[in-house]
């Protein structure tokens, strides 16, 4: 088959790197043999798709200490199960959805293959093996099912939480993914999003966010009085760890994002996304210790946690072209948006456990229209044009879905099974059947 394009709208040394492996004459020039380099490449993908992949586990350790522990069973569950079903669907119909001839809006709705009948006969003008691409591309489209997990855990019913990731992963986020990577119209208005601040996380975000306001509030999160009563997770040494998962994770998530491995160019560039992307998330964890020192007159460990994934995911849309010091920036200002975001949420009666509307939505329209600072190709115009497309479809779709899953097989779990926990409910698995009810110490 025809290679489609992928992550287009990128900054013009990405855009020229990738365009630069498919012709031979450059592997010629560069004095790189096109074989090497379709080998480098697609190593690239299959190693940076490794460390995407090792996320999963990031989320799920990071929502399991974030939860109370009646439901940590449970939402480890829902972390390896997304991961599987966006897989199957990204197979089924996804891919190609997302980059299979491509025409403005949607791309093909067919079963995805791979075709390296090429590179077997010794023509590598391809740059990268189809399935190494196809591998890289799947892992990312679970990252935007976790985001809903971790928002709308503690009270919402399994089966229809897996069905409605089965809608977003299969449709919802491939035909956003088409709009802009797939080559669509944001694309050809010069849409910039590197690795998917909004393609990635504002999608997910705002899934979560609709998710979260049609499910309701956690009983006895919100008072009569407007008041908040905290409901402190269960692990922050898991939390804690999945936090730095996440943290290697992202590596891949954004330097693999370079989509190619075959040129010193491509290698610089690759190294300094590595760079921007661990120096915006010490950023966050910074800005949101110091100011929740300022505000609460004591340091919140899980606002650092946030503000390190804040500055993460702000990053994300344009970790190619800043330098240390303005990846610096970007991301101690998502580290602040993060500490505002959250208490924000909690005045609106959102309740969002883990705090993933605030990360993944506000720091992911944050980083996107971030970009035409360090990149003279991106216009806030065209910014802002994709963030409101994107939210404005992700909204609706998303609504539709839950709203249908509501008063078909409803979504909410009743009150009494609320307050036993899903894990005993649902799963009938206790996470830590040590210091449940009536066990016994020896």
């Amino acid at each position: 088959m025809n290679i489609p394009m992928k992550k287009t709208g990128f900054a013009a040394l990405a855009g020229a790197a990738a365009l630069a492996i498919t012709s031979p004459a450059f592997a010629q020039d560069a004095g790189v043999p096109a074989e090497t380099q379709y080998i480098l490449n697609t190593f690239s993908f299959l190693f940076s798709g490794a460390l995407v992949m090792w996320m999963a586990a990031g989320f799920a350790m990071l929502e399991s200490g974030l939860v109370r522990t009646k439901n940590v069973s449970t939402i480890l569950f829902k972390n390896i199960a997304l991961f599987a079903v966006a897989g199957i669907m990204y197979y089924l119909i996804g891919y190609n959805l997302m980059y299979m001839d491509v025409s403005g809006w949607i791309g093909s709705l067919s079963l995805w293959s791979a075709d390296d009948a090429a590179a077997l006969g010794g023509d590598f003008s391809g740059g990268y093996s189809a399935t190494s691409d196809w591998f890289f591309q799947m892992v990312f489209v679970a990252t935007a099912a976790s985001i809903v997990s971790g928002t709308v855990a503690e009270r919402i019913k399994l089966w229809p939480f897996m069905i409605f990731v089965v809608v977003l992963t299969g449709i919802m986020y491939p035909i956003t993914g088409a709009w802009t990577w797939g080559g669509g119209w944001l694309s050809e208005m010069g849409f910039a999003d590197f690795a998917g601040s909004t393609i990635v996380h504002s999608v997910g975000g705002w899934a979560a966010l609709t998710g979260a306001i049609i499910l309701g509030a956690r009983k006895g999160k919100y008072g009569a009085d407007g008041s908040v009563h905290p409901m402190p997770g269960s692990n922050l040494p898991l939390a804690t760890l999945g936090t730095f998962v996440l943290w290697l994770g992202w590596f891949g998530f954004n330097g693999g994002s370079q989509l190619a491995m075959g040129s010193a160019a491509d290698v610089i560039a690759i190294a300094n996304i590595y760079g921007n992307t661990s120096m915006a998330a010490a950023g966050g964890v910074v800005a949101a210790a110091i100011l929740t020192q300022i505000l609460y007159k004591k340091v919140d460990l899980t606002m650092a946690l946030n503000g390190a994934l804040a500055g993460l995911v702000s990053i994300t849309a344009g970790p190619d072209t800043p330098t240390i010091g303005s990846a610096i920036i970007i991301g101690a200002i998502g580290g602040i948006l993060v500490v505002v975001a959250v208490p924000l949420l909690d005045k609106l009666k959102i309740d969002d456990v883990v705090g993933a509307v605030s990360v993944h939505l506000v720091c992911g329209i944050w980083g996107t229209m971030a970009v035409p600072f360090t990149n003279d190709g991106a216009s806030f115009g065209v910014q802002l044009t994709g963030v409101v497309a994107m939210g404005a479809f992700t909204i609706v779709a998303s609504a539709i879905v839950w709203l249908i899953l509501k008063f078909t097989v409803g979504i909410r779990l009743s009150e009494e099974e609320e307050a036993l926990g899903s894990d005993a409910v649902e799963l009938g698995l206790e996470a830590y059947p040590e210091f449940g009810k009536g066990s016994q110490r020896f």
